[in-house]
């Protein structure tokens, strides 16, 4: 039997960190892995949209994987998302994954080219058949292309490996749908962070999320909220925890570059996002530093 409670709670999408020449600096993701050990997350999502994962060689992957394990392996759950545009460099991650030890594997679906569901099984099933890790489903439509069905959720769930599904359509009903439509227990996690009390509230066991690196504290307080069945306090969080979201995204520069900039602000600098990804702009500066202040002023409120 799987055991899905070490996936039951807030886990931090992994940033991509670099150094000063733009490489993948082993020191800077050592160092922001720990930062999330002491914030007491449930683990990490490493290599995945957050990672910049589409922008990175496989060795690049691997290199920042084996630093997250070096750092905090053993000491909190890590998903490493594996999925590259070849099923060969996917599996070839998978087993590098699985020497690392880490809890589980996660994959989108193929990208660029437009397949047929019986192709997306196959490259899914090549990644979960490779290790005996668990795996996990990447359903994010609105960068794939693709929507995940019950159909085939149900068909890679004949396979053992097959543990869950991270979220990340904007309908919060597909929660629900994957719950109650599975053949056997999974868990499911809330991926829009905008919804994460929506979504948890539909029956997501947990959340994966890129803002949350930036703010763990809040999305902690919201899930403890959550499950002390305090919804009114929980929305009223979610609905502070957007007006901060909302205000990063006005920016020119792309989001990752944006939540980069905060944490350098407050000392942790795991340099720039990597092109083509938009780069933050003058322009943004003061928009960061009141996106700062605002997570500043919501965690002292939360802390009281």
């Amino acid at each position: 039997m799987r055991d899905l409670e070490k996936y039951k709670g807030i886990i931090p999408a992994f940033y991509a960190c670099y150094d000063e020449q733009g490489e993948v600096s082993p020191e800077r993701v050592q160092k922001l892995a720990k930062y999330y050990l002491e914030k007491g997350v449930k683990g990490l999502y490493v290599g995945g949209s957050s990672g910049e994962c589409i922008y990175q060689t496989v060795s690049e992957r691997k290199l920042v994987l084996e630093n997250v394990m070096a750092a905090v392996g053993g000491k909190m759950t890590i998903i490493a998302h594996i999925a590259s545009p070849s099923t060969r460099d996917s599996v070839a991650l998978a087993k590098h994954a699985e020497s690392l030890g880490v809890d589980a594997l996660a994959a989108i679906p193929p990208i660029y080219f437009v397949l047929p569901e019986d192709a997306i099984e196959d490259y899914w099933a090549s990644m979960a058949e490779a290790t005996n890790l668990d795996f996990i489903i990447y359903n994010i439509p609105q960068t794939t292309g693709y929507g995940l069905t019950v159909e085939l959720l149900n068909k890679m769930l004949t396979r053992e490996q097959v543990v869950g599904v991270k979220n990340s359509s904007m309908p919060v009903m597909d929660i629900n749908n994957f719950k109650l439509n599975s053949h056997r227990e999974i868990v499911v996690f809330n991926g829009p962070d905008e919804q994460f009390v929506g979504g948890r509230t539909m029956g997501a066991d947990g959340g994966i999320g890129g803002t949350y690196g930036v703010m763990p504290e809040a999305y902690l307080k919201a899930d403890q909220l959550i499950k002390e069945n305090k919804l009114a306090e929980a929305l009223e969080l979610q609905y502070a925890i957007n007006q901060i979201i909302f205000k990063m995204v006005s920016c020119d520069g792309n989001l990752y570059d944006v939540m980069k900039k905060i944490l350098a602000l407050d000392g942790m600098e795991i340099g720039k996002a990597r092109l083509p990804l938009p780069q933050i702009t003058e322009a943004d500066l003061p928009i960061i530093e009141e996106a700062r202040r605002m997570i500043h002023d919501l965690l002292a409120k939360i802390a009281v």
